[in-house]
């Protein structure tokens, strides 16, 4: 059975990092490729995007070459390259990369026919890079001890008191940071400081990534967490349908119902940008979102396709997101240093 059944309808800032990561060199004469190779930079990891890249060569003959490293270390490795990286493409696990690196003028506009494959709302407006695949931010929450009518409608009420003790995020995690950093897009630092400090006062419990964020409300350590959608799915292919938490999203555009994407760019300086085109169509193909849907339980973000209701994931359709440039979400050291000044991270 196919994974998708048919359904029918449709940055400015700077990028800074806080920390440095070293890239692995390659050695002298980076544009020493074949005739039919393909360069791609990719902040996804090795794991969940080999079998793509092999199936790309597979059906197109055209051989990938990858480096794969965190988004934000390609991002800086790329705005240091300039015109001279040796990259045809930046596959990024977050639209803040991808925003920074369009900011600089790196990315050629993607050909229509290309872009009219996604929804507006998961693709730069101005066409210079696009959305493959779709993460929601969702609360996850104890299902022994609360039900869904005891959430709050929005995410900002979890800083009411009576959430005390009862929250779980990871506040280092790039996809937490990227919320926030919306958040500021959406309601201002002043707003936005307000509520990471109510939050704070809550006394949350801090986690290093989402997983053992989810695995402590299955534990019983909390009652509610901040996550990616996709986590909890992995605890039910798992632990099967029994595990005690499931995923609520936030109702009427709620900035806590954010969608982000990961997605990619053809750098301006490519010299093989018919193979990055090929492959960026390739990627949104159905046999390139089932990579993403099936290995990872993410969203597929391409126009005709939807996800298997048997997979458990609630319908994209049906998520009211927010309305928000994801190329905007680029000042990640703004974010820290207000996450900084909350309390949540220290300076």
């Amino acid at each position: 059975m196919s994974l998708f059944r048919a359904w029918r309808g449709a940055g400015v800032g700077r990028f800074l990092l806080c920390l440095a990561v070293s890239l692995p060199a390659w050695g002298a004469g980076g544009r020493a490729l074949s005739a039919e190779s393909l360069t791609v930079y990719s902040g996804r990891s090795q794991k969940l995007v080999e079998s793509l890249f092999k199936a790309f060569t597979e059906r197109t003959g055209v051989r990938v070459r990858v480096r794969y490293a965190k988004t934000a270390a390609l991002a800086n490795q790329l705005l240091e390259e300039g015109d001279r990286s040796p990259a045809d493409l930046f596959f990024a696990q977050d639209s803040g990369a991808l925003g920074a690196i369009a900011e600089k003028g790196l990315f050629r506009r993607l050909p229509d026919s290309l872009l009219a494959k996604v929804p507006v709302a998961y693709r730069s407006p101005r066409g210079d890079w696009i959305g493959i695949s779709g993460r929601a931010r969702v609360l996850s929450y104890s299902t022994t001890r609360l039900k869904e009518s005891d959430l709050p409608g929005s995410i900002l009420e979890l800083a009411d008191p009576r959430w005390k003790g009862r929250i779980g995020l990871p506040p280092t995690n790039a996809s937490f940071q990227a919320f926030v950093t919306a958040m500021r897009v959406r309601v201002g630092d002043e707003r936005t400081l307000r509520w990471l400090r109510g939050i704070v006062a809550n006394r949350p419990k801090y986690y290093a990534k989402n997983t053992p964020t989810v695995k402590a409300i299955a534990d019983g350590e909390i009652d509610l967490g901040l996550v990616n959608h996709y986590y909890l799915h992995r605890f039910l292919r798992k632990e099967g349908r029994n595990f005690p938490v499931r995923n609520y999203y936030f109702l009427n555009g709620d900035i806590g119902a954010l969608v982000n994407v990961a997605g990619a760019g053809i750098l301006k300086s490519s010299r093989k940008p018919e193979f990055a085109e090929r492959f960026v169509g390739f990627a949104l193909s159905e046999t390139g979102q089932e990579v993403f849907v099936r290995g990872n339980h993410e969203y597929p973000v391409a126009k005709g396709f939807r996800v298997d209701p048997t997979l458990g994931l609630k319908d994209l359709r049906s998520i009211r997101t927010p309305i928000i440039d994801l190329g905007r979400l680029t000042d990640v050291r703004g974010t820290v240093k207000l996450l900084q000044k909350a309390g949540m991270l220290p300076e």
